[in-house]
């Protein structure tokens, strides 16, 4: 009914402003790469290097050594100088797969029974053959197959009387006598009418890159979001819709498709994070863009362009070690197309590699002769660092470290300082640069804009050079404006949006004015500009702008600039002088 008011009193209303809009996934950085295990193309967030390893795994073997791949020790070595929150997205070489649960039985339909449909069943959110577990058991209901890095699943507390069950996501390499319980879920139901439905409860979303017109997007399909960190449900065969009569006793077609207490495994995914007759590159032997720890160039691509989306992703700077610009060909490619996203989108920079482990200065100069963009910056020389998971000193490219850099430069200070320097730019976790650099070799190398990490005795590692790769001398030449900038177009521009489709009067514009003036002012208190003025007046806004609905801003802005050339001029004065006051 129609809530109205005739005679004199109070109605009160109720608004529902509880919808949820989707925002877009923010991050401090994303980075693409190869996993051992996650999600493939669907860029997610983590916020902890345990949670990172949960989704995305750490150790693998390749041959009989065991390997990390660089993905996973630039997630390390962020999160560990005080990044947040990382975007990843895993690149494969070739199709992958979930692994999906094996029978699960019901009093009624069992494996060896002629009703042989399973009452439901799960699939892993993480995709490949890493997945499987389902083979031989061992000793006290070890599975052969069972890891750290997949699941095995247990229904426990089944009753057909009240309909309901719970459901155990187990490690795959644990046993029955210790089993290590990574999830559990209960009661649940089969009714989809229940609020414990399993669908609901566990989630039975999937998602999958799809493209339109050139442009990358991803697809969502299910109803419910999954709230499980491990697996989703792929189906339901035996639903139990109203499961009890009007007299509360279960319906008796429906008690048999109550799963009973039992366990079982998941089996049939496939993909190989090495694809079958590749022998892998890793570390400092990766050379060719075809075999980027043992998957090719070609596998970045879609990622790239799925993180075009700005409405969909925010981060602030864009890596993806191992690829390397001098690879030429897709890989070359595929870093231009890098470069030419954060050109596009406008708040982000991009953090790449342009020459192979040992090469010359000659050979690094000549790799990024031809680049001329404030959105991009690149690093040299490759340094050596400690691998979190197997404690063994391995070689990485320096986009590997960048980010924790930038992490630490905005945890103690801010984006619009310096990330370099002995107070902001030491690569904590790296014991040697691959070259021990000379001052001729650091000047030869930032003139032209390639920013050297030198080696200090008595300091360690540290990254000694904040230039972009834009060729003209401006303030945006320089790292901390670039990301000054981004900063602030990042925050006016959300302020904005709470203008568009109000009245272009002189309240509005002196409501901007409020908004943004003391935002302005506390970057210039916190050392980031020198100087600042927004205008928005008549001036800027006359007859003809307003009639066209459009609100014109000006914001004029002086950036800090960095002391990078410290001159000191030592005077020996005779014994008697008087020193200047």
């Amino acid at each position: 009914m129609a809530e109205t008011i005739v005679s004199p009193g109070v109605l009160a209303i109720e608004n529902d402003q509880s919808f949820i809009t989707q925002q877009p996934i923010t991050a401090g950085a994303a980075i693409i790469g190869p996993t051992v295990k996650g999600k493939v193309g669907i860029p997610t967030i983590v916020t902890t290097y345990s949670q990172y390893q949960n989704k995305y795994g750490d150790t693998f073997l390749s041959g009989s050594n065991t390997y990390t791949y660089f993905t996973s020790i630039s997630a390390y070595n962020y999160f560990n100088n005080g990044g947040t929150s990382l975007l990843v997205t895993r690149v494969v070489g070739e199709d992958f797969t979930s692994a999906t649960s094996s029978f699960i039985s019901s009093s009624a339909h069992s494996a060896g029974s002629p009703y042989n449909t399973a009452p439901f069943v799960l699939e892993t959110i993480s995709e490949g053959e890493i997945m499987n577990s389902t083979g031989p058991a061992g000793t006290s209901g070890t599975l052969l197959s069972g890891s750290t890095d997949n699941f095995r699943w247990q229904i426990v507390n089944a009753n057909s009387s009240s309909g309901t069950f719970s459901l155990l996501i187990r490690q795959g390499s644990d046993s029955n006598i210790t089993p290590s319980i990574l999830e559990t879920w209960g009661p649940l139901s089969l009714d989809p009418y229940s609020n414990n439905y399993i669908e609901k409860v566990i989630g039975n979303q999937s998602e999958t890159v799809a493209s339109d017109d050139g442009e990358y997007y991803i697809q969502l399909s299910g109803d419910y979001p999954n709230l499980s960190s491990y697996v989703r449900v792929k189906q339901v065969n035996q639903s139990t819709p109203n499961y009890f009569d009007n007299v509360g006793t279960p319906k008796p077609e429906y008690t048999g498709s109550i799963p009973i207490n039992g366990s079982g495994s998941f089996g049939s995914a496939e993909g190989k994070n090495v694809p079958t007759g590749v022998v892998a590159s890793y570390y400092e032997n990766i050379i060719s863009e075809n075999n980027i720890q043992g998957i090719s160039a070609s596998a970045y691509t879609e990622s790239i362009s799925l993180l075009a989306n700005r409405d969909a992703f925010n981060y602030n700077v864009l890596i993806a070690p191992g690829l390397l610009s001098d690879m030429g060909g897709v890989a070359y490619t595929a870093i231009n197309n890098m470069i030419n996203t954060a050109q596009n989108r406008g708040d982000m920079m991009v953090v790449f590699d342009s020459s192979k482990h040992s090469s010359q200065i000659s050979t690094v100069l000549n790799n990024t002769a031809g680049y001329d963009t404030s959105y991009a910056a690149t690093y040299w020389p490759w340094v050596k660092t400690i691998d979190p998971n197997t404690a063994n000193q391995v070689w990485v490219p320096a986009s590997t470290m960048v980010p924790g850099v930038y992490a630490f430069n905005d945890n103690i200070a801010a984006p619009w300082f310096a990330p370099a320097g002995i107070n902001r730019g030491i690569l904590t976790t790296s014991t040697q640069a691959e070259r021990v650099l000379t001052q001729g070799n650091r000047d030869t190398l930032y003139q032209s804009n390639v920013n050297p990490i030198s080696t200090y005795p008595n300091v360690g590692v540290v990254i000694f050079g904040q230039k972009t790769l834009q060729r003209r001398s401006s303030s945006l030449d320089r790292i901390n404006v670039r990301r000054l900038l981004i900063e602030l177009k990042g925050y006016i521009s959300q302020i904005a949006d709470t203008f568009v489709f109000e009245q272009n009067d002189t309240v509005t514009r002196n409501n901007f004015l409020a908004s943004i003036n003391p935002y302005l002012n506390s970057v210039q208190q916190q050392q980031g500009l020198t100087a600042f003025r927004v205008i928005m007046d008549e001036t800027n806004n006359p007859p003809n702008v307003v009639d066209n609905n459009q609100l014109v801003g000006q914001i004029y802005l002086q950036p800090t600039r960095t002391a990078e050339f410290i001159l000191l001029d030592f005077n020996i004065l005779p014994t008697g002088a008087t020193f200047p006051s």
